[in-house]
């Protein structure tokens, strides 16, 4: 059974993930403390946890982030590193749907990048979804394959809810 949906922006640094999120939330976020609630479409919502910053690049566990939390979908920067293979092992080891956008090449890369790491076999073995995306480009049509990969699973899962009027200071729903 699945206990919930890992969408995670993938790229090295500078690629263009915090923009993903920032274009998808609307405004500037940050890795939470809680869940919060995502509008997707139509005054529906959706309850995620974001991990901005990957935790590659800011060297915590996954695990210990999510440990006492219970959101319907996490959303999560990860760096192209070999470090990225533990947040990748605890998405599956913990039966979570997997979304992977590729920011290849990313926003400061010269070019498009050869997959050097084999994620792309591994993530697609493992039966991740994975599309691959311009990180030169304007986020917007990334941001929107993102909401609509949510919006489909969050229904498919009943896990959407009507958003409250303010989107801010959302209360916890589970």
């Amino acid at each position: 059974m699945t206990k919930g949906l890992f969408v995670g922006v993938l790229g090295h640094r500078h690629a263009g993930k915090s923009r993903t999120w920032n274009t998808l939330f609307g405004s500037t976020v940050r890795t939470s403390k809680n869940c919060r609630a995502l509008e997707l479409y139509g005054g529906e919502c959706i309850n995620v946890f974001l991990i901005s910053g990957s935790p590659q690049e800011r060297k915590f566990d996954i695990g210990d982030k999510l440990a006492s939390l219970n959101c319907s979908v996490v959303l999560c920067s990860i760096q192209y590193t070999e470090l990225v293979r533990p947040t990748l092992h605890y998405a599956v080891e913990n039966n979570f749907d997997i979304f992977v956008q590729w920011l290849n090449p990313g926003y400061k890369d010269a070019g498009e990048n050869h997959d050097s790491l084999g994620l792309m076999p591994w993530l697609l073995g493992h039966g991740a979804t994975v599309a691959m995306r311009n990180g030169k480009d304007n986020p917007s049509d990334r941001t929107e394959e993102v909401r609509q990969f949510i919006y489909g699973w969050g229904k498919r899962h009943s896990h959407t809810f009507t958003c409250p009027q303010s989107t801010h200071d959302l209360p916890t729903v589970m």
